[in-house]
């Protein structure tokens, strides 16, 4: 039978966050469902987001119903310890090796849902020469921020706290992304834009280096100094069959029992 109702996906709504933001309409994709926000465990779904510690606190037992949480692209903000959780989760897919490795888990295959944004929002217009600048929402108002982007026409401020469509297409247009969002950087690779991980005031680096290790993306070992942005040297993106293989291993390892059955329309 087909699903008759929305798909239930958990993410984290505290705050204007991209990530969180562009995960329904991933996730509704891949599914061919609706998709409604459900607390964690009520969730059908977790994909999008550095979440799995709360994974672990909301399923250290088994659901009531029986039935596993599904785990697709999802990573870890920070490590976690004790791991007799995951015997009550489905792990589809995790985000990157770290994630990976810190779980105990022996995964081989890894990407980050948001890496399938272009098929959602394909872009159609022509990229310009604008080096657009993706800050950290915690960080959009930044003094010492603003004053640099006000410093030289070429750049523009992209402000992930705005409608999730338009800041897709804002930097799929760019030339270059700087950026302290990780998905203002997974964003512009889903676009084939090139792209630099400029400083990320106030947060762990793990997420960022999970990331760029599922990829093999050697240029992302530290992050640029805002003050160095006017000096760096954009080169074309060196890491195309990992971003390839990542989009190959999401689309794998969707769970198939949360797509829809019904026919999709012609």
């Amino acid at each position: 039978m087909a699903h008759t109702g929305p798909l239930k996906l958990h993410w984290w709504k505290a705050e204007p966050n991209f990530g969180d933001a562009i995960n329904p309409l991933i996730v509704g994709h891949m599914s061919r469902r609706a998709v409604e926000h459900a607390g964690p465990r009520r969730a059908d779904l977790f994909a999008i987001g550095s979440l799995m510690q709360v994974v672990k606190r909301t399923h250290k037992e088994p659901r009531e119903s029986g039935e596993k949480l599904s785990v697709w692209g999802t990573g870890l903000l920070n490590p976690v310890f004790g791991h007799g959780f995951l015997k009550h989760v489905d792990v589809a897919l995790l985000r990157g090796p770290i994630t990976a490795a810190l779980l105990t888990l022996e995964h081989n295959r890894f990407g980050d849902p948001g890496l399938l944004i272009d098929d959602v929002l394909p872009f159609t217009g022509t990229r310009g020469d604008r080096i657009g600048v993706v800050p950290h929402y915690s960080i959009v108002e930044d003094a010492e921020l603003l004053a640099f982007i006000a410093s030289d026409p070429a750049y523009v401020l992209i402000d992930p706290r705005g409608d999730p469509s338009d800041v897709c297409l804002r930097i799929a247009e760019c030339a270059h992304i700087f950026a302290s969002s990780l998905h203002g950087l997974i964003v512009a690779d889903a676009y084939g834009v090139p792209n630099t991980w400029i400083e990320p005031s106030g947060q762990s680096w793990l997420k960022y280096l999970d990331y760029a290790a599922s990829l093999g993306r050697r240029d992302m070992t530290a992050p640029l100094a805002l003050d160095d942005i006017k000096t760096h040297k954009s080169v074309p993106i060196a890491y195309g069959d990992g971003i390839a293989a990542a989009r190959d291993a999401l689309c794998d390892s969707f769970p198939a029992r949360l797509k829809s059955l019904a026919p999709v329309a012609a």
